[in-house]
């Protein structure tokens, strides 16, 4: 049988290929995917979809290791020449130092390595393919160059993929761009303007390997896996790093040195001064060599042991795993850190700080995604409920929404010998929208069990954020059968289709002087670099499906 030809060469140019020449190129099909017997075959040849990762050292190397000190090797020489004098006493608490010691390292390097492994356990993840015209949901770890795959918001992408499809798909790539807003992914060729690469950013019909779907739904081919991906590339350099010696293991090896040569000058002093004197040679070695013996500390490599495991500790409260004790020092001697963009130093994790309609201003309290917080009023907290224009605007904010909160048990704090097992928050989604259901769930409660909060109404229609309009709407309709649009967006767009506003719990005519004042509170909130979102609403009378985007944002009634 003639074997099929396959590109799966790493540095192709998928980007510029259109997507009939990515399918021939990879002897695959946009429809039906790859035949079962043709996936296993290629898995077979090309290898397992997973990263390589540097060979474990046995549990018996990782204990030696620990005994390879400079400092660590005086010692047993120390040791060797206690026992040798009789200082048997001496001899034990130096072993026992020694053995203590190498204990804590070994541990604290042991654990570490477990609770990578777990780490990598739980996100090992999952894949929706399609093959043999079928749909099939397979480890990612069995695909191939060729699979068809299908993506939605929440997935992780599984490879480098060329997408074929893309239905308002957005793509959260800050591992490895470091850009926290997500990217909307498009399905046409891209075209090369020279020779030079386009920039991994600006490859808007791939999707790559690890990182998040935020949004919308897609499909497309994989094109490369393991190694050969764009996050594999990374844990290549990662691989071949070299390991160089810390600061304090230079320092503590440069001490060793200056007290194995002191000693040895003293040694040999304490020996001539006593033979000048008339003392027996033998007498004098002994009284020299225990001098030398008692001033090297046998406690300091004990003692920097001990520091750097308390510090390890503080840093696992805060979530750092650390695989060797002396990281900890590197990581107090970094004076400079240097990063290209804000992306890279934050968590990507939004959250609504102030709220303002009819001339008021509230501030939220509260961080992350824990929808735990108040709402304050010139300092003082007070009931959402009580103001029907706030819980309007939190109403639009939770229904007008496309993220998903959750609360789940972190199992890898138990992983981790971070103590009892906590809830932990996530938001499936776009950032943005991320924060506006957190704000909802802080104002109008969270079902964490159910995953909901209050609901009022049936989604029967949708109207997606695009750049033109620079807002999004959503048609629900109420349980006596009526319907209404809730929108949000960019506050300049959304109050240009305004025609009322709700002030002081009232609708009515939205006048030009509050027209101004709307947009003087929008730049008075933009100049203290917030992110500027406006919310309206409008009843619908005699819904139809077909009705235009410019028939139904029209004659808002505009909250705050």
């Amino acid at each position: 049988m003639e074997e099929i030809q396959v590109d799966t060469r790493p540095n192709q140019k998928w980007y510029t290929l259109a997507a009939a020449d990515v399918t021939r190129a990879l002897n695959s099909d946009a429809r039906e995917g790859l035949s079962q017997s043709e996936a296993e075959r290629r898995l077979a040849k090309i290898g397992a979809n997973q990263l390589a990762a540097n060979k474990r050292k046995p549990l018996f190397t990782v204990l030696l290791d620990q005994f390879k000190d400079f400092m660590v090797l005086i010692l047993f020489v120390a040791t060797l020449i206690s026992y040798f004098l009789g200082e048997y006493l001496d001899a034990i608490t130096i072993i026992a130092i020694i053995f203590i010691n190498g204990v804590l390292g070994f541990i604290q390097e042991a654990k570490a390595e477990r609770s990578l492994q777990a780490l990598k356990d739980l996100a090992s993840p999952m894949a929706r393919v399609m093959r043999d015209g079928q749909l099939f949901l397979i480890p990612a770890s069995r695909l191939v160059p060729g699979d068809l795959v299908l993506l939605e918001a929440g997935d992780r992408v599984p490879a480098d993929l060329r997408l074929f499809s893309a239905n308002r798909l957005e793509i959260e790539e800050s591992a490895l761009t470091g850009e926290s807003v997500p990217v909307s992914k498009t399905a046409g060729a891209l075209s090369a303007v020279s020779d030079d690469a386009v920039p991994l950013g600006d490859q808007k019909n791939l999707a790559f390997m690890g990182t998040m779907v935020t949004g919308g739904t897609g499909q497309g081919l994989v094109v490369s896996t393991g190694m050969d991906t764009e996050i594999g590339k990374i844990a290549h350099m990662m691989n071949q790093a070299e390991i160089a010696e810390t600061p304090l293991q230079i320092r503590l090896e440069q001490m060793g040195k200056i007290l194995v040569v002191v000693a040895v000058l003293l040694t040999l002093v304490v020996i001539g001064a006593g033979v000048w004197h008339g003392h027996e040679l033998f007498t004098m070695f002994l009284a020299g060599v225990s001098l030398a013996v008692a001033a090297i500390p046998e406690g300091l490599p004990a003692i920097v042991t001990v520091a750097l495991a308390l510090g390890v500790q503080r840093m696992i409260r805060r979530n750092a795993i650390v695989r060797k004790l002396p990281s900890v020092e590197t990581l107090g001697c970094a004076s400079v850190i240097c990063s290209d963009k804000t992306g890279t130093l934050t968590q990507n994790k939004m959250t609504v700080t102030h709220i303002w309609h009819s001339n008021t201003t509230y501030q939220v309290t509260g961080s992350g995604y824990e929808p735990h917080g108040a709402f304050l009023l010139q300092g003082k907290q007070i009931a959402p409920d009580r103001d029907q224009a706030l819980v309007q605007l939190l109403q639009i904010a939770q229904r007008c929404n496309n993220a998903q909160l959750s609360c789940e048990e972190e199992k890898a704090r138990r992983l981790l010998g971070m103590g009892k097992a906590v809830k932990r928050w996530q938001v499936v989604g776009d950032p943005t929208e991320g924060a506006l259901k957190v704000l909802a769930a802080k104002g109008l409660g969270f079902d964490p069990e159910t995953g909901k909060g209050r609901q009022e109404g049936v989604r029967v229609d949708e109207l997606p954020f695009d750049s033109d309009r620079k807002m999004m709407s959503v048609v629900e309709q109420k349980s006596d059968g009526s319907y209404v649009l809730l929108a949000k967006g960019a506050a300049e767009a959304l109050l240009s289709r305004c025609s009322h506003i709700m002030w002081n719990g009232q609708v009515q005519p939205l006048s030009a002087t509050m027209r101004h004042r709307i947009l003087d509170q929008t730049e008075e909130m933009a100049a203290q670099a917030l992110r500027v979102l406006g919310f309206a609403y409008k009843p619908l009378q005699g819904y139809r499906r077909g009705q235009s985007a410019e028939i139904k944002e029209s004659d808002l009634i505009f909250v705050g």
